[in-house]
């Protein structure tokens, strides 16, 4: 499909106000690329979308930090089945959590096992988010841990059994300012977003990157959209590596055209990120404990899905277009990306709604799929 077809298709989607605004780039089959805005950047003012806009990115960070995970492997500074407590010893302190007795107090053993960096990557350490695990929020509430205290969250299981979303990411960012002795940002800054001139790819917003945002909506019960006011806390903060950035859809598409065109992995590193790591355990659904922040979500129903070390993969041919083998993930403000290294094409579609999984910007992210592959 050409560049024009593409654009009328999104032009078509913006104008059936399935979001308020939006931001799309791909690399197309043909090897072109498209970059577009459509929209407003919020409800409540005329400012129009511009491909430059910047939006908070959230959990397309998973990625960035697993990538700076990988260049360390390479340089011989890291070992991924090296355990997690060897290089930051209070991760040994976490206990597991198997639910609560009939007072409600909570049941907790202590670990046995030695999760390691592969399985942070994974997200088969047992590690969860509250927002995502009913027991964990409750946990979190009689234990007060507020949402920048990620790092007090017991595990939810031994290493290994089971797929399940959480702040894995987190500890592997801390684990690679361990390992470099630098802040994340440094790390990202000297080993991928400087080299790939991603100069809008940051945890700490400028001002004239803040006049750039977009803003962040609410969906409500009714299907209608309201501003609302949301900032993510400045570094240094542990949740850093699992969704701390913010970009532009031309910055984070450079990212996976990178990636596609072996720019900044190894042949074996960047095979891995396309590689089943977890055997058999299924992946990528999530259930929502904070009707607020995510609905549930399963991608690609009833298909088989695993995961990478940084991507959710497609056992079958998706729906949309994408061919068996390419990964993707997702943005708790309804971002979605994905990355196909068979065709050699990859998309980014950008908003700034919450809560995730949002009905209208899934249709939107398949029409924006179904018109690249066309």
């Amino acid at each position: 499909m050409s560049i024009a077809a593409v654009d009328k298709a999104l032009t078509e989607a913006a104008a059936s106000d399935l979001v308020p605004g939006f931001v799309a780039a791909a690399r197309l089959p043909d090897g072109q690329r498209f970059e577009a805005a459509y929209g407003a950047r919020s409800v409540a003012a005329p400012t129009p979308m511009t491909p430059d806009t910047v939006f908070w990115i959230a959990s397309f960070t998973k990625l960035v930090t697993t990538i700076a995970a990988l260049q360390l492997v390479e340089a011989g500074a890291l070992d991924l089945d090296q355990a997690v407590a060897s290089i930051l010893p209070d991760f040994a302190d976490l206990p597991i959590l198997d639910g609560f007795d009939n007072a409600g107090a909570p049941r907790l053993r202590k670990a046995t096992d030695a999760p390691t960096v592969r399985h942070l990557l994974t997200h088969t350490s047992g590690l969860g988010y509250t927002f995502m695990d009913a027991d964990l929020a409750r946990y979190a509430e009689q234990e007060g841990i507020g949402p920048d205290q990620a790092r007090r969250l017991p595990r939810r299981f031994d290493a290994g059994a089971h797929w399940h979303y959480g702040v894995g990411i987190d500890w592997a960012g801390a684990v690679i300012e361990a390992v470099t002795g630098k802040g994340l940002d440094a790390v990202f800054a000297e080993r991928i977003t400087g080299p790939l001139g991603m100069a809008d790819t940051t945890f700490a917003l400028t001002d004239a990157q803040k006049a750039r945002a977009a803003v962040m909506h609410a969906r409500l019960p009714d299907g209608s959209l309201v501003p609302i006011d949301f900032a993510m806390p400045p570094p240094p903060n542990f949740s850093l590596g699992g969704g701390g950035l913010h970009s532009t859809a031309a910055d984070y598409l450079r990212l996976l055209r990178a990636i596609l065109d072996g720019e900044i992995l190894s042949e074996a590193s960047r095979a891995a990120l396309f590689a089943n790591q977890i055997g058999d355990l299924q992946a990528g659904v999530t259930v929502s404990s904070n009707p607020a922040l995510t609905n549930d979500f399963e991608p690609m129903p009833g298909d088989p899905k695993r995961w990478s070390l940084g991507l959710l993969l497609n056992q079958r041919p998706g729906p949309d277009g994408r061919p068996a083998g390419s990964g993707a993930w997702a943005g708790l403000a309804n971002c979605y990306y994905w990355i196909d290294p068979k065709t050699r094409v990859a998309g980014v579609l950008l908003t700034q709604i919450l809560p995730f999984a949002d009905a209208k910007a899934l249709d939107l992210f398949a029409r924006f799929e179904r018109a690249v592959y066309a």
